[in-house]
């Protein structure tokens, strides 16, 4: 396992000092996660960069690949209704070969799971990374910013099937399978793939059966179903899955303003401009989201990140699937955009797919100190 360079304690106090002042209460969570939930929440694209270990009769575990699932996983445990995170450790991925990244290496972030005014928060977690990023000694920084959430309003926008919609919705962090179908408009609009057997099956029976079908094929098969959800809802998943893969594919009228909207990437406030032309008639979703990111905008110039160093790119996605909302990262112009130094975002939906009841919001980030100093390469 190839570690990361060691970071001086004046640079690392320096780039901890923005996360320390922002009101979080310090947690400490275990190195070791179970396999199945993170594979669960983050998706099975991730398993490629884990590091899997397994101790005699024990289930299949992980290296904590990030801090972001096991901080939320102790907020819950701990009965808050809300509540603002502090963590500093190392984290463990699988580096691509040949790239000669580090696979052990230090994090520091923040996690805020509160109810309030999202866009403030989102604009108040993304200046922490900025100013934890610059912190560090680089002059080469910029903000990468993204939305989700922008892509499911501008979908909604155009008045498609609601099952094709969001098919095209779930397939935004899996960029090979969304540009498959824009592709497959060009060819008569089919859909890409058939939809698998078992969602289907369960598609045809009354929801209590199904959920009874899958709690009895989860007991033959020995399965332990992780992340907090019942039978029912992961059948409601499937069976809105089945639909989705059943429904008619995209015309050519319809593909274009969704490519043409995922070339949209400049000046944050021109591409919102270029967002809102290409729109369809169903937008009160829309302008509201695009009202939410004027909003943001403003408080992160505030904040102090320059307007000049930000883009806004509507198809800057990630692979990890529990991100719902607006993501963004610091990058280093000297270390190219596949290391970024620091990276954040909204993900709503991970604590109700960990069991959480209420309404709170959840959005965090993370600075790579090592990546942070002026001349760091990890």
């Amino acid at each position: 396992m190839r570690l990361e360079p060691a970071v001086t304690p004046d640079a690392l106090a320096a780039i901890r000092a923005p996360f320390a002042a922002a009101g979080a209460a310090p947690v400490d969570v275990p190195v070791i996660q179970p396999l199945s939930l993170l594979l669960d929440l983050a998706g099975e694209a991730m398993r490629a960069r884990l590091f899997v270990v397994q101790g005699e009769g024990m289930s299949e575990a992980a290296l904590r690949p990030d801090f972001t699932i096991p901080v939320a996983r102790a907020h819950l445990e701990s009965g808050a209704a809300g509540g603002r995170y502090l963590y500093e450790g190392k984290a463990f991925r699988v580096a691509p070969r040949g790239s000669g990244r580090a696979e052990e290496f230090l994090q520091l972030g923040v996690e805020a799971f509160e109810a309030g005014d999202k866009p403030a928060a989102d604009a108040e977690i993304a200046v922490l990374a900025w100013r934890a990023a610059v912190a560090g000694g680089r002059s080469d920084l910029s903000l990468r910013l993204g939305d989700v959430s922008l892509f499911a309003a501008f979908v909604d926008s155009l008045g498609l099937d609601k099952a094709a919609a969001a098919r095209l919705k779930r397939a935004f962090s899996r960029p090979r399978i969304l540009w498959a179908e824009l592709d497959q408009a060009s060819k008569g609009g089919a859909p890409v793939a058939p939809a698998s057997r078992l969602p289907t099956l369960l598609a045809s029976l009354p929801k209590a059966e199904a959920a009874a079908a899958l709690q009895e094929l989860w007991t033959l098969a020995g399965i332990e179903p992780v992340g907090g959800r019942t039978p029912a809802e992961i059948v409601h998943r499937l069976v809105e899955k089945a639909r989705a893969a059943e429904a008619p594919g995209l015309t050519e009228a319809q593909a274009d303003p969704i490519r043409r909207f995922l070339a949209v990437s400049g000046p944050p406030a021109k591409a919102l401009e270029a967002v809102a032309a290409l729109a369809g008639s169903a937008r009160s979703g829309l302008d509201a989201a695009l009202n939410d990111w004027t909003r943001r905008l403003a408080a992160l110039t505030e904040g102090g990140v320059p307007a000049d160093r930000m883009t806004l790119s509507t198809a800057f996605g990630r692979s990890f699937g529990y991100y719902d909302g607006v993501l963004f990262e610091v990058r280093s112009e000297a270390l190219g955009d596949d290391r970024p130094v620091a990276a954040g975002g909204r993900y709503d939906g991970l604590l109700p797919r960990l069991g959480g009841k209420g309404a709170s919001g959840a959005v965090g980030c993370m600075v790579r100190p090592a990546r942070a100093v002026a001349g760091g390469v990890e």
